[in-house]
């Protein structure tokens, strides 16, 4: 298993759970000083990365981009694949398409969490989730054709949609769609809300498994809350995962400790 730690670009989304929050050349080199294997970065928008600056502290630092996030198509926007509007769904799958191009070339996976929507008032879930199931199958595919990757979806907790709140539900309607190419990304702080066993929830899912958010139960570092790391990193090694555990969490009580407890749980726990 690899590591990595956030990245945002975001200045709306400053007191979210995102590590550091002072630009790439910042966070890239703040990842590496405290040997972190990858970024990962919510961006606003694809094109407000330069590609080329991102290539060179990539090369410069040793680091790999591990996914990024789609989420500024909602902070700012408000844009979502379930949305009653056929032109915000619209406009939703084109910011997440973009998304994917700028992932793409850097061999990553795009996220898609906040930007699937909620079901919403005079929708009935059938139809969400027709929509939204159109929507990942488009995406899932062009990620797959155009670049080779795969497409993460995460569930999030109760509070944050009324779509997809675990493991299991998410998984088994996965395997409903038409498409192959989409991998769950499980969030532990999500998990600590709304599985009884994240340890289980995760050997149950498998193979679908494609990307970790390394939280604890406060969604600070792991380290500083309730979570039990080892029996998780151990389904998960039962299940042959050999991706990214990501730091999406809260930059407290500062960037730089938070950091530091990531990468030093990591190590305890993957080592």
């Amino acid at each position: 298993m690899k590591s990595a730690i956030t990245v945002c670009l975001v200045p709306e989304a400053r007191s979210g759970p995102f590590v550091f929050h002072e630009g790439l050349a910042d966070g890239c080199a703040r990842a590496a000083a405290l040997g972190f294997d990858a970024v990962e970065i919510f961006p606003p928008a694809a094109n407000a990365v330069d590609i080329a600056e991102l290539q060179g502290l990539l090369d410069h630092h040793g680091l790999k981009v591990a996914a990024i996030g789609s989420g500024g198509g909602w902070v700012i926007h408000k844009w979502t694949l379930t949305s009653p509007d056929a032109e915000i769904r619209a406009h939703a799958r084109d910011f997440i398409r973009s998304i994917i191009d700028l992932a793409g070339g850097f061999g990553a996976p795009a996220i898609i969490g906040s930007m699937q929507g909620r079901v919403e008032n005079g929708v009935t879930r059938e139809q969400a989730l027709a929509w939204l199931g159109e929507g990942l199958h488009d995406l899932g595919e062009y990620a797959a054709a155009t670049h080779g990757t795969k497409l993460l979806y995460e569930p999030l907790n109760r509070y944050e949609t009324n779509l997809f709140n675990n493991i299991a539900d998410t998984a088994a309607w996965l395997r409903t769609l038409k498409t192959h190419r989409l991998r769950i990304l499980a969030d532990l702080f999500h998990m600590n809300i709304e599985e009884p066993d994240l340890a289980a929830a995760l050997r149950a899912a498998g193979a679908l498994v494609g990307h970790i958010h390394f939280a604890d139960s406060n969604r600070r570092a792991i380290g500083l809350g309730h979570t039990n790391a080892a029996p998780i990193v151990a389904a998960l090694r039962e299940i042959g995962y050999d991706g990214y555990l990501s730091a999406e969490i809260l930059p407290l009580p500062d960037s730089d400790t938070a950091a530091r407890q990531t990468i030093e749980s990591f190590r305890k726990f993957t080592t």
